[in-house]
């Protein structure tokens, strides 16, 4: 491993916002209160209609380091918005790209806090408050044939201070552009749910993937959830429903392209996926209504599973021959 000193101002900040302007503004606030400060930050704008155009450009004076704004033309999620915004990051010549939803504000010392174990490692997880102020819990890896999280990874950490995973999240991964260069960029189609996921497993076939025990974010925006300890299960959307379940195709391609797919065990992780948006219906939204858009989702994904013209994110590097 290299043990070559980290630079902030290598690092960008990705930010994607859709009709959020004023927790986006706070993020950027939280930007302006950080030491050290990354070298740029850009903001993906997912044809928001609201002001988060003049916000933007209210902080552009005053950021204290270069503002890059890209408002897109249509929504293009989640998804959209973190492949485009890693795409203008790798493109700019960023060496650490530091991925966050914009209802997140960053606590002012988490880029050194990240920066520390830069040298290490090549795909790097921070920690989050909740909005609360509780520890969140993510749950940092997965049952790789059935692609499901493992809510049972042990939560603790050693002297080490850190824990290898084979996930990723998008509120606050932080990695490389030699990886990104080598896995593509963050693949548009899943819209929302299960991109980062999918993301943090391509990186950690790659190189050694880890969360650390280092606090660097706190959510601003209050998620109604059902408290089970140490974890939680967060409310959804009907749209979350649909996505939940259609993009587990797109995860069973990927698998399949990457000689990874069990047919018997990834199905049994999508019937598990299905149970627990079953339970959070009950549980967390205390309703029955919103099963149909599981099984549409079902239904679409069915479709992405037959296509056989469908191909995963390509490198953007020429790979060395096997």
């Amino acid at each position: 491993m290299s043990a070559q000193v980290f630079d902030p101002t290598s690092a960008a900040i990705v930010v994607v916002t859709y009709n959020r302007s004023a927790l986006l503004s706070r993020l950027l606030e939280s930007v302006i209160g950080m030491e050290p400060r990354p070298g740029r930050v850009i903001v993906i704008d997912n044809a928001s209609i609201d002001d988060t155009t003049e916000v933007v450009e209210s902080f552009r004076e005053r950021l204290g380091t270069e503002l890059v704004y890209r408002r897109l033309e249509t929504n293009t999620g989640g998804s959209g918005g973190f492949s485009e915004g890693v795409r203008v990051a790798y493109e700019l010549g960023s060496e650490w790209i530091w991925l966050m939803d914009d209802d997140v504000e960053v606590i002012p010392d988490g880029l050194a806090k990240m920066g520390r174990w830069a040298p290490r490692f090549r795909s790097i997880q921070g920690r989050r408050y909740d909005y609360d102020g509780s520890e969140f819990y993510w749950q940092y890896r997965i049952a790789e044939r059935m692609g499901i999280p493992i809510p049972f990874a042990p939560a603790g950490f050693d002297a080490s201070g850190y824990k290898e995973m084979n996930s990723g999240c998008f509120e606050g991964m932080f990695i490389h552009r030699d990886i990104v260069a080598r896995i593509g960029l963050p693949d548009p189609r899943f819209f929302i749910y299960w991109d980062d996921q999918l993301y943090g497993w391509l990186a950690s076939r790659i190189t050694t993937s880890v969360i650390v025990d280092e606090f660097v974010l706190r959510r601003t925006r209050e998620i109604r959830q059902w408290d089970m300890g140490i974890r939680h299960m967060n409310a959804s959307s009907d749209a979350y429903r649909y996505y939940i379940m259609r993009n587990r195709a797109h995860i069973k391609q990927y698998y399949r392209a990457k000689d990874s797919y069990n047919p018997v065990l990834f199905g049994l992780g999508t019937t598990l996926t299905f149970g627990k948006e079953l339970i959070r219906l009950l549980a967390v939204e205390r309703t029955v209504r919103g099963t149909s858009h599981l099984f549409r989702g079902l239904r679409d994904g069915r479709r992405i599973a037959r296509d056989r013209s469908w191909q995963p994110m390509q490198p953007l590097i020429d790979q060395p021959a096997a």
